[in-house]
């Protein structure tokens, strides 16, 4: 009778009998950057996110969903509904080894054979928008106004200064790339992200307010990405909030998303060995690590409270009981420690204490915090362990779905895609758009599980591979394979039972030989017809930033300056030898 009533509603849903341009929803997809699977409070954080935790309460929470390791392979996927290697962003391009780059699958960008749900739903009716983040291609057809964005202002790289539009987070580019509909604009001297972001997106919905056609709005905030900076008032609501340290607080938070039921009761955790003995730091350290993860807090709350202003005005203009929320992030928490850049960092900002936080400060995480926030995962950003790929993700607003609903089927971003599609009535082209061969989606529509949260997206015996920056997964009903690279995995394949251990703490190949031979099959198999390509020896991706910076910007900045500095030298010494001689 359940599975009746399912079909029945879907069927009602989906079905031509209703007129199509009055039951369209708008949608907003709101992308936090970096944020750990127990960051939201519904997913058992201390963080204050109560417009994000309504959506929660208004619908739907996934406590399997899963994205890449990296902000623009997540978000390639996200606006295509295809798998990061076919799309062209096997990798970051900040963390590409050199012999990858423009390679098939590897060009850092979009390519020509994949089309953007902006476009299609743009063709379909929708008035489009973005503000906020990009990172898959800023080239004049990779801009949002070439893929399907009505209008747009967008932050081409992978992050910048959030109180400085144009302030660099790192010397990896000549300066920050912005584009408003695929020119580059004039920005304000001084502005906070997250606040100015909402301000565009709700200028573009009040200008077109008049319009009868429904809005897709694509939000891609910066925080939580290094560096990691809040409003002083944000901040001080913490203070003293972490003194405990991070081992208190990833026990915590697994107890809290335990008892939410997001994990199971008896879920066991692994300390990860890049995180620090806190009882061991001074405590001048103590207060100064604390502090880091205060501004890291006030972060995302600042975000939360801006997105709270965008719901209420969907709401104050009628429009908030016909919107579809998605929310998620892109992946897992940052635990790099960027030391290589030390000495640029120096030169363009301040890490007192003091400071932190504040327009010309500079602060991370760190490692320890990092897994803490990924609570009572392991892992974090760049790696193939849960805390680097499971993010949370909530979705509200759906018609016919019921409120404060929990799904643990393994769901993945490029099911998003055809979710939005089929929530809109369209179609997806399949293998061609506009006269040219583009390739099909690799994802599922979530909303059979939206609408009846005992329905899985996926068959147990489908095959879901993975690969990022050499570390690599395989994903198959409860089980996953997996291999870590150095210096934070070793490099070996193991096997976990996901369903009963997300905190990936009890290798059972030994128990599961069968299992384990079979997977490493599979991903063979995934990884031959997804272009994987194998990495360098000794490649580590943060590290990679460091060289690409140079090869990228260092040189060609620089070359001739250099160049210069090194022909005055060679005349200096040879006159200095004339003299002595």
């Amino acid at each position: 009778m359940k599975h009746l009533i399912f079909t029945l509603a879907l069927c009602l849903f989906t079905g031509n009998a209703l007129a199509a341009d009055r039951v369209k929803p708008n949608i907003v997809v709101l992308v936090a950057d970096d944020w750990g699977f127990s960051d939201v409070g519904s997913f058992g954080g201390e963080i204050a996110t109560p417009n994000i935790d309504g959506l929660a309460s208004a619908g739907m929470r996934f406590s399997n969903f899963h994205v890449a390791a990296s902000c623009a392979p997540t978000r390639s996927m996200l606006l295509t509904g295809v798998d990061n290697h076919l799309n062209g962003v096997g990798n970051l391009q900040e963390t590409m080894p050199q012999e990858h780059l423009g390679k098939p699958g590897y060009l850092g960008s979009l390519n020509e054979r994949v089309v953007t749900v902006a476009s299609l739903l743009h063709d379909g009716g929708y008035r489009t928008y973005i503000s906020g983040k990009w990172n898959v291609g800023t080239q004049p057809a990779n801009l949002p106004n070439a893929r399907g964005f009505d209008r747009s202002l967008i932050q081409g790289d992978t992050g910048a200064d959030n109180w400085e539009p144009d302030q660099r987070y790192l010397p990896h580019s000549a300066k920050v790339r912005w584009f408003e509909d695929g020119r580059e604009p004039v920005m304000p001297s001084d502005y906070y992200s997250s606040e100015y972001f909402v301000d565009r997106m709700i200028g573009y919905l009040s200008k077109d307010a008049s319009s009868a056609k429904p809005f897709f709005a694509y939000l891609g905030f910066q925080a939580n990405h290094v560096p990691l900076q809040a409003p002083r008032s944000y901040i001080d609501k913490y203070k003293g909030r972490y003194d405990a340290g991070w081992t208190v607080l990833r026990q915590e938070r697994r107890d809290k998303a335990a008892a939410l039921g997001l994990i199971p009761k008896a879920t066991p955790m692994v300390s990860m060995h890049s995180t620090d003995d806190w009882e061991r730091l001074s405590a001048k350290e103590k207060r100064y690590q604390a502090r880091r993860m205060e501004v890291y807090a006030a972060m995302a709350d600042a975000m939360d409270f801006h997105v709270g202003r965008l719901i209420a005005q969907l709401k104050a203009t009628g429009q908030y009981d016909n919107t579809v929320f998605v929310f998620l992030s892109d992946n897992g928490p940052e635990g790099s420690d960027y030391a290589d850049a030390q000495p640029w960092l120096w030169t363009q900002y301040t890490q007192a204490i003091d400071k932190l936080g504040d327009k010309g400060a500079y602060t991370i995480m760190g490692p320890s915090w990092a897994s803490a926030a990924a609570a009572p995962l392991s892992g974090y950003k760049f790696y193939a362990g849960e805390g680097g790929l499971r993010t949370p993700l909530i979705i509200s607003g759906v018609p016919g779905m019921a409120k404060n609903q929990q799904h643990a089927g393994l769901t993945h971003v490029t099911d998003i895609v055809p979710t939005l599609l089929e929530l809109a009535q369209l179609r997806h082209p399949g293998t061609q758009y506009a006269g040219q061969p583009i390739e099909r989606l690799s994802g599922h529509s979530l909303l059979p599980v939206l609408l009846d949260p005992a329905q899985r997206a996926r068959a147990p015996d489908e095959a879901l591979g993975y690969e990022l920056a050499g570390s690599q997964a395989l994903f198959k009903g409860d089980l996953k394979l997996v291999k870590n690279i150095p210096p934070v995995g070793d490099g070996q394949w193991h096997l976990y039972d996901l369903q009963s251990d997300p905190g990936e703490t009890r290798d059972l190949q030994q128990q599961r030989p069968q299992d384990f031979t079979a997977l490493q099959a599979d991903y063979a198999n995934w990884s031959r017809t997804h272009g994987v390509l194998a990495m360098p020896e000794g490649y580590d991706p943060v590290r990679q930033v460091l060289i690409n910076s140079i090869y990228t910007y260092w040189i060609p900045q620089y070359r001739y300056k250099a160049l210069a500095l090194l022909l005055v030298g060679v005349a200096a010494w040879l006159l200095l030898r004339r003299r002595r001689r």
